[in-house]
């Protein structure tokens, strides 16, 4: 499996997902960023109180310092202190109140705003994942795409919702700081704004340094994800070949290496913040420096140089930030690519529109014939698994599908249920003559049950995972679909029934278990078509001959694809298909291909003479013994058994 692809999207595509992300909280967003900037109004008027306080409450006069560097006073003055002092306290506490209230609506706005567009985007992915193609699975690592729909989401929720409403609120401080400034001493002014492009220039450059190492890492913390999902899903593989310390030794390897790029990365960080050290010193001495100049010249008032230098140490901590900004914005952008790679992954084709342009059509639910007409097809581009294979099975047959590992017979089902999409000019594919491409894909799989190879049960009840192919099914539907799976026994002797839990992918059950407790789960949906993919290859032959009957007599009508490796599975089709590397070896009913003397005969003589003969009727001590070693009597009434078989008894 390969790693997801890179994948680099413009600007005004961020900006494109921000603003499609946020709907229907547009106006929690708008609010929050409305009161954090009248919050930062409010924060701008308390210097201009102190400098009031100092040049008119406490100076009694301009509050310039003379030669001589103190400062005027009047007998007027202390009695207006004295009078008036208890207003300025007031006024500094009202400011601070309506900053608070301010902040507190600004901050809640923010955090409405923020889960609903974490929500709007998770919901959006899962959704498009669903939808995503089979090919699109496999080239993709699913701890990697867990990654993509969790912690990159919550990159970005932070980033949009936390560090956006920064810049607006860093932006207007900036502005607003700076007006204030100006209108107090423009040469001072001048000054601190040389500092401004340094710290952008700085800034700009750890951006990008920091950008690619992001990059870098979030691939790291995908394929970390993957080992550990790996091993959580495989713990009994991993303890029943003893390879923990194999894990372990994998697991520290990706853990080591994704340490030291967040290593890296703080060391550029910390190398970001000590610069920005520096420059924040120096600008704050020559603002000192050169304030205290222009004080002693009476160029400003001592009110106005508090307040300037108030000013000045408010702006430090925001044009600071703005590293921090840049560092979150740059990882943003980089989860903004990972999560914009699935949203833009084609989805897998519904079906064909009419020729007027209408909705997708669907399966008429007429009759459900199936036909296989020259089709090829492979997983990778040259390597073809099916080759030019035709064949048709009747509506309301049963046709067996006989081959061996890697033989296609797998692929020919998926073929049929479009989990993968046949290509152009490789064959067709056609349900009641129609193509299976032109069928809306919800109604086709709708009209098609499948039990696949390896059962996936979720972690939930029996009866849950049951009914998962019909929701709000009855428990007497439930159970008679059991029944007929030869499951239903079994779960009523658990001391809680199908209120059983099953652990996650069906950890508490055995294999055959699992397995009826999937076909019951597809038997319950009463598709007209049944595909059962080696889906009783974990029950004895005894089980998987009852459930064969069961079937037969429960389900007349439908149309059922069975393939097996095992030939005792597939004796009582109308037909069998032998498929070897691709291609149709031999075709016909078991006693045809009996008689043939070809590679279904050397299966069925294996099979047979090692483990099948206790579902034939034989005991222990003849199933064991060779055909070469059997009595004549006993070759007879194998004939015999045969014959029974080979002329429809299941």
């Amino acid at each position: 499996m390969k790693n997801i692809q890179k994948n680099t999207i413009p600007k005004h595509r961020k900006l494109h997902l921000i603003f499609r992300f946020l709907q229907g909280s547009k106006l929690y967003f708008a609010a929050a960023v409305a009161a954090s900037l009248v919050s930062t109004i409010l924060n701008a008027l308390t210097p201009q109180i102190f400098r009031f306080s100092i040049d008119e409450v406490l100076s009694g006069s301009s509050g310039t310092m003379g030669s001589s560097g103190t400062m005027g006073s009047s007998g007027t003055s202390g009695s207006y202190l004295s009078s008036h002092l208890w207003v300025l306290a007031l006024m500094i506490v009202a400011v601070a109140i309506a900053s608070g209230i301010f902040t507190y609506i600004s901050r809640t706005n923010t955090a409405r705003a923020g889960e609903n567009f974490a929500k709007n985007l998770r919901d959006t992915l899962f959704i498009h994942v669903q939808k995503l193609p089979m090919r699109w699975h496999d080239r993709n690592q699913t701890g990697d795409i867990i990654q993509r729909c969790t912690s990159d989401v919550e990159v970005i929720r932070g980033f949009v919702v936390t560090q956006l409403l920064e810049v607006f609120r860093t932006a207007f401080l900036v502005l607003t700081s700076f007006v204030m400034m100006f209108s107090m001493n423009v040469k001072l002014s001048c000054i601190v704004l040389l500092f401004v492009p340094v710290v952008v220039v700085y800034s700009t450059v750890f951006y990008r340094l920091i950008a690619k190492r992001f990059t870098t890492a979030d691939e790291a913390e995908g394929e970390l994800s993957t080992v550990v999902q790996e091993n959580a899903t495989g713990v009994r593989v991993v303890r029943a070949f003893g390879r923990e310390q194999f894990e372990m030794e994998r697991f520290d390897k990706k853990n080591n290496a994704f340490a030291k790029l967040w290593i890296r990365l703080g060391t550029l960080s910390g190398l970001y913040w000590g610069i920005g050290d520096l420059i924040t010193g120096l600008q704050v001495i020559a603002v000192i420096i050169f304030g205290v100049v222009e004080a002693v010249n009476g160029s400003i008032s001592v009110g106005e140089f508090v307040a300037f230098a108030a000013y000045n140490s408010t702006l430090v901590w925001p044009i600071r930030g703005l590293g921090r900004i840049l560092s979150d914005m740059s990882k943003a952008g980089v989860s903004f690519e990972r999560v914009d790679y699935i949203i833009r992954s084609q989805e897998e084709a519904y079906g064909k529109t009419d020729e007027k342009g209408g909705k997708e059509r669907e399966h008429s639910g007429g009759k459900y014939d199936i036909s296989f007409r020259h089709v090829s097809f492979g997983y990778e581009e040259g390597k073809d698994v099916l080759r030019d294979i035709s064949f048709t099975v009747p509506e309301g047959s049963t046709f067996g599908i006989l081959g061996g590992t890697g033989s296609g017979k797998s692929t020919v089902i998926q073929l049929l249920s479009r989990l993968y999409e046949l290509e152009e000019n490789r064959g067709s594919i056609c349900i009641g003559g129609r193509a299976v491409k032109d069928i809306h894909i919800e109604e086709l799989r709708r009209n098609i049950g499948m039990v696949l190879q390896e059962p996936f049960l979720y972690s939930r009840t029996i009866r849950e995972n049951i009914a998962a192919s019909v929701p709000g099914a009855s428990l007497e539907e439930i159970r008679y679909a059991a029944q007929i799976a030869c499951i239903d026994d079994a779960i009523m002797s658990f001391p809680d029934g199908y209120d059983t839990l099953v652990g996650e992918r069906g950890v508490t059950l055995s294999g055959g278990q699992k397995q009826r407790i999937a076909i019951a789960r597809m038997l319950l949906r009463k598709a007209p078509i049944m595909v059962f993919d080696d889906s009783l290859s974990a029950v004895d032959s005894q089980t998987d001959y009852r459930i064969r009957c069961a079937l037969k007599e429960h389900m007349r009508e439908a149309t059922v694809i069975l393939i097996s490796h095992r030939v005792t599975s597939l004796m009582g089709a109308d037909e069998i298909l032998v498929l070897n590397q691709g291609k149709i070896e031999e075709r016909g009913t078991h006693g045809e291909l009996i008689r043939r003397n070809g590679i279904y005969r050397r299966i069925y003589e294996i099979q047979m003479s090692r483990d099948d003969r206790d579902m034939m009727g034989q005991d222990e001590k003849d199933k064991k013994n060779k055909k070469d070693k059997m009595s004549k009597e006993d070759k007879k009434k194998e004939d015999k058994m045969d014959g029974g078989i080979i002329n429809g008894s299941i």
